[in-house]
């Protein structure tokens, strides 16, 4: 999928709620042509978002092609509602795309193939409809082999969602590599699988294989890589994804942690009853839990500091978290990942 040319569809979200369309502008190949944006239309991408490849945003899929400075390869879905449902308010555009020839990319739960309508233009336009939450069917339960790869192996976990999981994931292989460490992200989510062209989306998986997905990935990679970054989902708190964050734990076998928070979050986003603990208490579930199928710690921390404006306060919300855990901790995307790569140096490949 490489230097493929897109539309990115994240009507009425972009760009704060459509982390799939930013991870996919900020780490993918692609080329995009435009986002699709009710609510931004005549916006440019460098508006809002300063550091990724600028691009119109416009409201419709017409709209993007006529926009389009090259011919279009695909359309992707780059916002994912709680349930991972499809918007009806998103058919025309999708329908336009492949009337246009043009391949579509899904990470919702919703398949695409499975739409009638969809799959019947789909068939008649020689298309591709690329449902990535759709998981390999020959997945079984864990056996433990992650725990035997020569690579050094380390996961991203969360004290909620959308903490930056995935975009610390990113961002400590590319520091990593920078470093000559010869580093490679292991995709466990929609975003990341369509960032990569490959992985498996666990939260389609079905719960008694969840361990042995992450299984096959880590020793897919394990013994071509020095060090592999496995992309953490959810948090182990969270009423409704907890199963998801544990069996990802368990399947990847990590030898360190990297924990990640958003500054000033105080509760689980959509679960506002559920108040997070303080982050020593992260420390504690995270490594008991681990320990029973391979002894892991939390080696350092990423804070997403993006809702603070002031440079000095986010410079302070860092040190605090970092103060918190007794490891090294940066906003990966406002400090770039190093400090994140000592950690991980120190805790787990010199270790």
């Amino acid at each position: 999928m490489s230097d493929e040319r897109i539309i990115v569809l994240a009507h009425e979200k972009f760009p704060d709620r459509a982390k799939t369309a930013l991870g996919v502008m900020r780490y993918g190949d692609q080329q995009v042509q435009a986002v699709l944006d009710r609510d931004r239309t005549g916006d440019r991408v460098a508006d809002h978002v300063p550091d990724v490849a600028d691009a119109p945003i416009v409201g419709s899929f017409e709209d993007g092609l006529a926009a389009a400075e090259e011919a279009v390869d695909a359309l992707y879905i780059g916002i994912a509602p709680i349930g991972g449902g499809f918007d009806e308010s998103w058919r025309d555009d999708v329908r336009a795309a492949i009337t246009a020839g043009c391949d579509v990319v899904s990470g919702l739960h919703y398949f695409l193939n499975e739409d009638e309508e969809f799959a019947e233009l789909a068939a008649e336009h020689d298309v591709t409809l690329r449902d990535v939450r759709d998981p390999p069917d020959d997945i079984g339960v864990a056996s433990g082999n992650a725990g035997d790869v020569d690579a050094d192996v380390v996961l991203t976990v969360g004290t909620d969602c959308s903490v930056g999981k995935m975009t610390t994931s990113a961002e400590v292989v590319a520091a990593a590599r920078d470093r000559g460490i010869d580093a490679a992200l292991i995709p466990t989510g929609q975003t990341g699988i369509m960032i990569e062209g490959w992985g498996s989306p666990i939260d389609r998986v079905i719960s008694d294989f969840t361990a042995g997905a992450v299984e096959d990935l880590v020793v897919e990679r394990g013994d071509d890589y020095d060090l592999l970054v496995v992309e953490g989902q959810g948090t182990i708190i969270h009423p409704a994804y907890s199963a998801v964050t544990c069996g990802i734990l368990h399947g990847a076998m990590a030898d360190g942690l990297v924990l990640c928070h958003a500054a000033d979050r105080e509760v689980i986003h959509g679960y506002e009853s559920v108040t997070l603990p303080p982050l020593a208490d992260y420390v504690d579930l995270y490594e008991d839990l681990a320990a029973p199928v391979h002894e892991t710690s939390v080696v350092a921390g990423a804070v997403n500091t993006k809702e603070i404006d002031d440079d000095a306060a986010a410079a302070d919300a860092v040190a605090t978290v970092a103060d918190e855990l007794g490891v090294p901790a940066a906003d990966p995307v406002r400090d770039g990942a190093d400090r994140i790569v000592d950690g991980i140096v120190d805790g787990v490949i010199e270790k």
